[in-house]
């Protein structure tokens, strides 16, 4: 669980259990206090999900001369360990490719990020060994880039100050940005008329393409990481919390897959319209229900499907999760209008997602709605025995077919 963003680079960790100020000191735009992140440390217990996160960065973690220094971070980590929890991983800025709009100081250029880096991973390797340096989490560049206008700091120059220094190497992907960012220019937009056409689907991939490029040529041999991602930046769209995102969601996720993305940290957990739970009644959305079939089913090794495509057909192959020699199947049809076939060697379980409308926030599994049980807990999920030959699936569904007797030599 990933707690950035561009509020985090000019927060002020208030290192005392007095409530936060009226107004957070000069140089910082906001207070965290000992009580949230308590609140942070007990949610990661919780849900067994450890602790990502980047540092305060802005004017106000900074010397007299303008030098980044760990004060700030030191005691954040510090308070960390002493209330039982832990940091896996952390970035040292929000987005260091809009720097500017991050809130670093005026003037703020790849070489000032060189420095900065430098001071936090000396600090890292001597107080906190065991976290993960991720870098750079940079965003809004490759294909699809941002129109951002001057201030626009590269991720080519940002790698080339600080050398080969990351754990991992991490990235932001948004494809686009959202309505409430069209000040942007038209460019940067999208629309629901779009979210199944190939050119959308396919754009997670060409973006991750353009960063696994930069990884190869400045961090060669790092795992890629994706720190933040949703439909589109400034909250998501409308669409996001209905069945029609859910599409790119999971076509992304499995792509990247095979593209070697080892992680994938989705924005946000339940806040504005790409929330995978609605953020007032907290209520899951169609993305949360996809992303708990891809995590129960959907293991770490990626297979080859060897299935021959047909026009906005999908599918993707890995292991079956936690089952050896088994193997999970994903497929999307994203056709709207038309039905898709493919052969089935052998007998599977089928779950299969539809909505009556794509831009449904309610979803079947099988034709059942699906939703918390009257106890607010995660339902119980039934396949439907599906035999082999020729098996069908209807326009805009998706479909995971779980094949344990594979005995797939891979699946161990």
């Amino acid at each position: 669980m990933r707690v950035s963003g561009t509020w985090a680079n000019s927060a002020y960790f208030q290192d005392s259990e007095n409530a936060a100020p009226a107004n957070a000191p000069s140089g910082f735009s906001g207070v965290l206090t000992r009580e949230e992140w308590k609140g942070v440390i007990d949610f990661s217990h919780a849900v067994n999900a450890e602790i990502v996160t980047s540092v305060a960065m802005g004017s106000g973690s900074r010397d007299a001369q303008g030098v980044w220094t760990s004060d700030q971070v030191r005691q954040l980590f510090e308070y960390t360990k002493s209330a039982g929890g832990r940091i896996a991983a952390s970035e040292f800025m929000n987005e260091p490719t809009y720097a500017a709009m991050g809130g670093a100081p005026k003037g703020y250029d790849a070489a000032s990020y060189g420095r900065d880096v430098a001071v936090f991973r000396t600090f890292l390797r001597k107080t906190a060994p065991d976290t993960l340096f991720l870098g750079p989490g940079s965003v809004g560049e490759g294909p699809f880039a941002m129109p951002m206008g001057n201030g626009v700091l590269k991720s080519e120059d940002l790698l080339r100050a600080t050398g080969p220094v990351s754990d991992v190497f991490s990235y932001h992907l948004y494809a686009a940005a959202s309505q409430r960012c069209s000040s942007m220019g038209a460019s940067s937009q999208t629309t629901a008329a779009a979210a199944l056409s190939q050119d959308w689907l396919s754009r997670p991939e060409k973006i991750g393409a353009f960063y696994a490029d930069l990884r190869d040529k400045s961090e060669p041999g790092k795992s890629l990481w994706i720190t933040e991602t949703a439909d589109a930046a400034c909250g998501g769209n409308p669409w996001a919390a209905t069945f029609l995102d859910t599409f790119r969601y999971l076509i992304q996720h499995a792509s990247l897959a095979q593209r070697g993305v080892k992680v994938i940290m989705h924005n946000t957990l339940a806040s504005s319209d790409y929330g995978l739970l609605d953020e007032n009644t907290f209520s899951p959305r169609p993305n949360y229900w996809a992303a708990l079939l891809w995590r129960r089913l959907m293991g770490a090794t990626v297979l080859d499907p060897q299935i021959k495509l047909a026009p906005n057909l999908y599918v993707y192959a890995h292991c079956l999760r936690n089952h050896p020699r088994g193997v999970a199947l994903l497929v999307i049809n994203a056709d709207g209008q038309q039905v898709q076939e493919i052969t089935l060697a052998l007998e599977a379980e089928r779950y299969t997602l539809t909505a009556n409308q794509l831009q449904d926030r309610a979803v079947q599994l099988n034709g059942k709605a699906l939703e918390l049980n009257s106890d607010s807990d995660i339902p119980e999920f039934v396949g439907q025995r599906t035999r082999t030959g020729r098996i069908s699936f209807a326009p805009a569904s998706i479909t995971f077919l779980v094949i344990p007797n594979a005995n797939n030599s891979s699946c161990r």
